[in-house]
């Protein structure tokens, strides 16, 4: 105790000595302003701001109101008993065991394999128990429960999820539910105040806030959204909950976060809602959703690449391949061609084609404003539809019930050996995944067919028997597998 006065009676002291000082430096200084001449006085400062005043956010009325219609999301996922698969070893050699303990399907559950329990967000925009959330909160879920804030709880149907945008749609059977408000983003400005509602860990209705630090953000897994920046502190849980401004309109899906540690280190990523509720009305109306295709890979225009085609500005998207046979193709687009508007509507960045792009129905026309060695020219499209990555556990996308059970994409030509074809398998689940494919790897052949591309090997599968000899490539082996489909 005496120490700790101590420090502070001399802290006191030193202060006292500090502003000594700073008067007398202070003293010095203005005189030698005073010397200086009229070309070095300071600059002018503002007395009557009347914009850019930020205020303080006070979030508690929005809180109160649309607190009831965040919901609290848990997902049980289903269990399958899963064997080892040795087909050259006879299961009573001992050396059957002795491989058994490392097969990686095996790790760390043992004999059975189970998608593990869950949680996640959702917000009501139906009064009727219409949810949305996230696809990846309800994937593999076998069962799916809704808690509200009054501590009732429903069980929930998936009426349909879409992988490409994270945006899925349940439905409780209930009335008279508390529903959310739904905002335009595009109003939305950098800098604007922002609140997520959620169950962070399992804390169910959290709230925390910040601004939108960006708009605009591509993911390299999500070309298809220009994702809303936040420093909101977003965690597990927090997914599939709703994006506040300070109006108490939702203007995002709280989705993804950047993480080194797993955790919140402040980038925090909204899937804006404007998307959000054109996938929804599609699932809710069709159960799927259909995206529109130019056919091409494009990438952002930046300062160097302007001045070497030859822009004014930055801005657009840089078409860098044109795919064969494909919608751009046939309309006359080339590599090197810069993208700067859809129907009228300007393209900043090259997210933003993929955007609009998207949500255009296939076989509509579109008009492009290109701009082609410096020159500006208009280019009708037909557009066609994106194909989604073939789903060989087929059913609604969301249980792995099929009859392969793996998730597929064509070979990218880096990948092609002697000019070999196959598919990659992105996701082995079901009869796959027990008979011990794993994702990563190719499969060459079905029942002694070559595999050409994602859609001959789904019709393959459907015209299968019971039994099925998989010949796939493992790093640098040719393995057959036998497998049992469903």
């Amino acid at each position: 105790m005496a120490q700790t006065f101590f420090r502070t009676k001399m802290t006191v002291a030193v202060a006292a000595a500090l502003a000594s000082g700073f008067l007398l430096s202070e003293a010095t200084h203005s005189a030698a302003l005073s010397t200086q001449p009229a070309a070095a006085a300071l600059l002018p400062i503002a007395h009557d701001v009347t914009a850019g005043i930020a205020a303080p956010a006070d979030f508690s009325g929005i809180v109160d109101r649309f607190g009831p219609a965040v919901v609290n999301i848990s997902v049980t996922g289903k269990t399958e008993r899963i064997e080892p698969n040795f087909p050259q070893l006879d299961p009573d050699d001992p050396l059957y065991q002795f491989f058994r303990q490392f097969d990686p399907r095996m790790q760390p559950r043992g004999e059975g394999q189970a998608i593990p329990h869950a949680e996640g967000s959702g917000f009501i925009v139906t009064a009727d128990g219409y949810i949305l959330t996230n696809a990846h909160v309800v994937d593999g879920a076998n069962e799916v429960t809704v808690k509200l804030t009054d501590r009732r709880e429903f069980k929930a149907k998936v009426i349909g999820a879409d992988r490409k945008s994270d945006v899925a749609v349940i439905k409780i059977d209930a009335k008279n539910l508390p529903t959310v408000v739904l905002g335009d983003p595009n109003l939305t400005k950098v800098g604007e105040p922002v609140l997520a509602i959620g169950s962070p860990f399992g804390f169910e209705n959290s709230a925390t806030a910040g601004i939108v630090s960006a708009k605009s953000r591509t993911l390299p897994d999500d070309p298809y959204v220009s994702f809303m920046q936040t420093d909101v502190a977003v965690n597990p849980g927090n997914s599939g909950g709703p994006l506040f401004n300070l109006k108490g309109e939702v203007i995002g899906i709280n989705s993804q976060i950047y993480t080194r540690t797993g955790g919140y280190q402040g980038l925090s990523f909204a899937i804006p809602i404007d998307v959000a509720n054109k996938v929804q009305a599609q699932l809710v109306t069709h159960g799927k959703v259909t995206l529109g295709r130019l056919g091409v890979s494009i990438q952002e225009v930046n300062q160097s690449l302007a001045d070497s085609f030859g822009l004014k500005q930055t801005g657009g998207a840089l078409v860098a391949s044109v795919e064969k046979g494909s919608p751009a193709e046939k309309a006359g687009i080339e590599t090197g061609d810069v993208i700067i508007g859809v129907d009228g509507n300007p393209i900043n960045h090259s997210v933003e084609l993929s955007t609009r792009i998207s949500e255009l129905a296939p076989g509509t026309t579109a008009k492009l404003d290109v701009i082609r060695k410096g020159e500006s020219r208009s280019v009708r499209v037909l557009i066609g539809e994106m194909p989604s990555n073939v789903d060989l556990a087929q059913g609604n996308g969301l249980t792995d019930k099929g009859r392969l059970g793996v998730m597929v994409r064509p070979l990218a030509p880096q990948e092609r050996e002697n000019g070999e074809n196959g598919v990659v398998v992105e996701r082995s689940t079901g009869a796959a995944a027990r008979a011990g494919i794993l994702p990563g790897d190719v499969i060459l052949s079905f029942n002694g067919k070559a595999i050409k591309d994602p859609g001959q090997l789904q019709q393959l599968v459907q015209q299968a028997g019971h039994k099925a000899a998989v010949l796939i490539q493992r790093n640098a082996t040719h393995i057959f597998i036998p497998v049992e489909l469903g």
